[in-house]
This record gives structure tokens, C-alpha cells and sequence, in this order.
């Protein structure tokens, strides 16, 4: 293995399974906080955004009205599924998490912007290098320089998931390819501070293919297609991973765990700190977060302002095996599974999270999404509207920023960016959310105080005659439902680019940011 050494993890395996299922079987009652913020415990309504209201906005590229946005703001999509790519292939649907991992100049070789003090990221005579995920299960293969799996997943499916990189250059989309293929459900993932991107699988099983292969892992994508490995990165755990942010001071990968009720909060410490493509793959700690003097915390409900003190426990075996959740385990169904890292983690007194989607760094601080967080009218706990929690790398306490007590505010927000003015931004993933401006998801604006507005609102409802006159090949729908995924910036702050993942689009979005809080 390249991320663990093989005769350890055999002593480890029967181990750490037998410790964890003993631990948990003798737990007792769940220790939660309920301290609540002066005020409201939770938003119940936006606020009215400094960008003015939302009205229908054609596309620059195809003439058609996508999006919803203020007054003074335009885009240009690219990369519809269906889509010829550069490489010949039909572009992949199901389009999902994304970032700006660097910069080139058109002919040379990618390189990471943050290295070049004399470009600031304006994309004016250098071609931005964005990768951008397909959550697809069983499905027609992504042929891409980086194959993990090519075998049969079962029912005489193949790994449909991978990733496709794209170039933008002078405000104007340039060229799209394949990157990575063989992968399954490629949620989200983040960039790496050199420069390359990490891919994850939203997956928990325990199958193997027949190649062998088994699937829940990060991979990691260089920004040159041509050089991704496709190799597993097996020490950043086999679980239903959402999304990763690195700590750039440290080295240290915070990842989140999508598996409601039974999510956990990790981070890995890699041996190998020289920070550059295929490090990862030496090795490290896998950890889980522990709230200090409160094991097995609750988090699944939450109230702005709670706070908490972090610690961290080693997960003994990254790579063991989902295990059948003890008599009693909360919220959850009868013979429900829990991934091997979190029954390790839960053993040792973790704290659970309803759904952790969406992380992010910023200026020494993750921003982290609980999609779920909250109950639902029944009084079910971790099926709420969702919540931002903000994580201090420092001091290891973590604070509710936000806490979404009403459809309105934010209807299960996902992923998350943080431009480099501090606005904070929310992909909603909620169904239709409807509000004054129609049916359709929306992207989430937060203000300082953690306060909630409209920026946009997916604005897709195209019928058979409009898509062929944009040239395009999807089916005729409403699409407004879809979520919004893989937000990020490009390095000035000047353009955002976020996906709408079904039918499969991307947009890059500009206009007067200093008006507002983004």
C-alpha cells in the first residue's frame, strides 16, 4: 500500500474491530451541548443582500436565462454535459465539486499561482487551470490519463466518477479533458496549496470489484491531466468522504464524512510535509475530532454560538472495514453501518456530526458545513436545514457561525467557498426552495454576523427548441431543483465559478463584488 505500511495494517485490522465494537457496545447515554447564543438560536429568515434583488440574466455564451442574479452581474457557461471535450469525449453529467487549483501560460506547463508574485490571478494573459468533479456511480466509463478501476462493480457496471480539468483565460473559457476515471459518486474534494486537486468518493461499501478494487478513498489530480496517477490515497480513511480543506501552515487535511447521524470530523497528518503532488501517498495519522471533557458529543443539533474545544484521537486501521452500529446506536435504523474510521473513532469518544458536507480554509480558520444539522417537524434529530460551523486552527474550538431554523434561511447548504474579501458562500442543495423569486436552489451569501442572503438562484427550465438552437444536447426539463456545487474563486476575487449539477453545466459569474459582502 502507499499510504500504509501492509504488515501493520493486518496486525490492525481484526484489532481495531474487536476494540470498537466492545467500546461501543458499553457506551452510555450521549453527552450534548445545548448552550444557545443571546438572540435567536437560529436564522429563520434572510436578510435583504446588498447586491439588490434577483431577476433573470441570459448567459453570454448561449443566449438562454440560466441564472437569477442582481443588477450589474453576468456569466458565461461552459462544459454542458454532452459537450464534445477536447479530447474527443462527450463531457460527463453530474457535475460537482470544483476549484481553481493554478495558473500557466497558455503552451507551458501548469503551475500553482500562489508561487508568482507578479500575476494576481486576473486570468489576463494566463490560463486559469480549474478541476471539477462527476458524481457518477455504475456508469459509461471517463476514459482519462489517471484510471483506478476499470473492473466490474457489480451487475456488469463499471466505475463511472472521475474528474474533467478546464482552462479559462481573458474571461473567456478555453479547453476541457478528462483527468481522472474509474472512481465512484465524486462528491466534492478541495485544492491543495501546491497546486493539484483531491478528489473524493461519497461512498461507503465494503465491495470489490473484479479487479480487485475497493472504493470510498481520496485521490489526489495534477492540474497536467496527463500526470494524474489515479492512485488511492488509503491513510485519508475508506468512508463516504464529502470534501477536504488543508491547513497550509501545517500540512494537516481536515476531511468530512457524509453519512447521516454517523458522520465524523477528521484530519490527517501526513509523514511526509514537503508539500508537493504524490506526498500524500507517504503515509500518516488518520484522527477523528473529540470534544474535550465530552465524549461522544452531539452535534447533530445546534444553536449559533455553541462552542467547543477540540482534541484529536488516532484511528488505528484507515482502511477497516463498515461495521454493523450497536443495539441502541441513536437516530439511526436497526442494522445500519457505520464506516470502519468512525466506529474506531466513536469508540474513543468522537463526536458525530448529522451530515458533514462542505470545507473550507481561510485565513487560519475551516469553515465547515453540516448539511442536516437540526430537526425535522417529526423531531427527528440531524434532519434539519443545516448548519456553518467555524473551526480556529489555533485554539482547536469550534464555534456555530450559523444555524438554519427555517427553509428560507438555507435549505441544506453543501459546499462552501470563502472569496479573498472573507465572504462566505453556500451551494444550497434543498429541492426547489421556494421564496419570492420562484422554485429553485439557491447560492447563500453570509454575512459576518453569520446573518443569510440571496445571491443567486438556479433559473433552468429549457425546452427542446432552446437547447438546439444553444447547440446543446441535454434533455428538455425543469432543472431548478438542482443544486449548485463546487463553488470557488479565481485568485483575485473577480470571477466565481460554480457548477449546477443536473443537467451538467458551468458557469463563471462577474460583476460589482465590492457592493456587497461577498
Amino acid at each position: 500500500m502507499n499510504a500504509l505500511d501492509l504488515s501493520r495494517r493486518q496486525v490492525l485490522k481484526g484489532g481495531a474491530a474487536a476494540m470498537a465494537v466492545s467500546a461501543m457496545s458499553s457506551l452510555g447515554a450521549l453527552y450534548s451541548r445545548q448552550a444557545m447564543a443571546a438572540g435567536d438560536p437560529t436564522r429563520l429568515a434572510p436578510i435583504p443582500g446588498r447586491y439588490g434583488p434577483l431577476a433573470p440574466v441570459a448567459d453570454r455564451a448561449t443566449g438562454l436565462p440560466l441564472l437569477q442574479l442582481p443588477r450589474g452581474f453576468s456569466y458565461r457557461s461552459f462544459g454542458w454535459s454532452g459537450d464534445v471535450m477536447s479530447d474527443g469525449q462527450p463531457c460527463p453529467d453530474r457535475h460537482d465539486g470544483m476549484a481553481v487549483v493554478g495558473l500557466r501560460r497558455p503552451g507551458s506547463r501548469p503551475r500553482n499561482h500562489k508561487h508568482d508574485p507578479h500575476d494576481h490571478g486576473h486570468g489576463r494573459g494566463h490560463e486559469l487551470v480549474l478541476i471539477r468533479n462527476h458524481e457518477r456511480g455504475g456508469a459509461s466509463p471517463i476514459n482519462a490519463p489517471g484510471m483506478y478501476d476499470s473492473g466490474d462493480i457489480g451487475g456488469g457496471q463499471v466505475a463511472g466518477g472521475g474528474t474533467t480539468t478546464m482552462t479559462w483565460r481573458n474571461g473567456e473559457w478555453r479547453s476541457i479533458e478528462a483527468s481522472l476515471g474509474g472512481t465512484l459518486v465524486n462528491c466534492a474534494g478541495g485544492p491543495t496549496p501546491w497546486g493539484s486537486w483531491l478528489s473524493c468518493e461519497e461512498i461507503k461499501t465494503d465491495a470489490v470489484s473484479s479487479t480487485g478494487k475497493k472504493h470510498g478513498y481520496v485521490f489526489e489530480v495534477h492540474a497536467e491531466a496527463e500526470r494524474t496517477t489515479g492512485r488511492p490515497l488509503v491513510g485519508l480513511g475508506r468512508f463516504s468522504h464529502e470534501a477536504v480543506a488543508i491547513d497550509p501552515r501545517t500540512g494537516v487535511v481536515y476531511l468530512t464524512e457524509d453519512d447521516r447521524n454517523k458522520s465524523g470530523l477528521y484530519r490527517f497528518i501526513p509523514n511526509d510535509r514537503a508539500g508537493r503532488y504524490g506526498s500524500l501517498e507517504h503515509g500518516g495519522r488518520l484522527q477523528a475530532a473529540r470534544v474535550r471533557r465530552q465524549p461522544n458529543a452531539d452535534l447533530t443539533v445546534a444553536a449559533i454560538g455553541d462552542e467547543y474545544a477540540l482534541e484529536w484521537v488516532d484511528i488505528p486501521d484507515p482502511d477497516l472495514d463498515s461495521i454493523v452500529a450497536p443495539s441502541g446506536f441513536p437516530d439511526i435504523s436497526a442494522g445500519e453501518t457505520l464506516s470502519g474510521p468512525f466506529a474506531q473513532a466513536w469508540s474513543s469518544g468522537a463526536l458525530r456530526m448529522s451530515r458533514g458536507e462542505g470545507i473550507w480554509h481561510s485565513y487560519g480558520k475551516m469553515f465547515i458545513v453540516d448539511t442536516s444539522t437540526g430537526v425535522d417537524a417529526q423531531g427527528r434529530k440531524g434532519r434539519g436545514n443545516g448548519a456553518v460551523w467555524v473551526l480556529d486552527l489555533l485554539t482547536q474550538r469550534m464555534r456555530a457561525l450559523f444555524v438554519s431554523g427555517n427553509q428560507l434561511a438555507a435549505h441544506n447548504p453543501d459546499n462552501i467557498t470563502v472569496s479573498g474579501r472573507g465572504g462566505v458562500l453556500l451551494c444550497e442543495d434543498g429541492g426547489e426552495s421556494p421564496d419570492q423569486y420562484g422554485p429553485g436552489a439557491r447560492l447563500i451569501g453570509l454575512t459576518r454576523q453569520g446573518e443569510s442572503f440571496y445571491f443567486c438562484k438556479n433559473n433552468i427550465e429549457l425546452t427542446s427548441t432552446q437547447i438546439g438552437n444553444a447547440g446543446k444536447v441535454i434533455p428538455e426539463g425543469d432543472y431548478r431543483e438542482s443544486e449548485f456545487c463546487g463553488a470557488c474563486w479565481d485568485p483575485s476575487s473577480e470571477t466565481l465559478f460554480v457548477n449546477i449539477q443536473t443537467p451538467g453545466i458551468t458557469v463563471a459569474i462577474t460583476g460589482p463584488w465590492e457592493r456587497g459582502h461577498l
